[in-house]
């Protein structure tokens, strides 16, 4: 078993101490990073004032990303499968299947 690494990662001016696996470091640094890059985004580009509606804006921002992306898939793989029936279709009609 891994041994736990204690990190401590600094978002919206407030610092969060955890313990993670080694193999989550990488990937928790890079969230952070983008939380904190999208929040000075947002402080610049509108009168927010509030770092709790910054970071619910963030929230909302990562989320409907997500969102989006399983909704994007989810009609690609929907179109795959008509596409999938269509040429078995096809290749049974060729082959004199029913």
């Amino acid at each position: 078993m891994s041994e736990r690494l204690k990190i401590k990662l600094s978002i919206a001016d407030r610092v969060y101490p955890l313990t993670i696996d080694p193999s989550q470091e990488e990937g928790l640094r890079k969230a952070a990073k983008n939380i904190e890059q999208l929040a000075k985004k947002f402080e610049q580009n509108y009168a927010v004032r509030d770092k709790q509606d910054v970071l619910a804006m963030c929230a909302l921002q990562f989320a409907s990303k997500i969102e989006q992306r399983g909704i994007d898939q989810s009609e690609g793989n929907q179109e795959a499968t008509e596409r999938l029936k269509a040429l078995n279709e096809l290749v049974n009609s060729k082959l004199g299947i029913k």
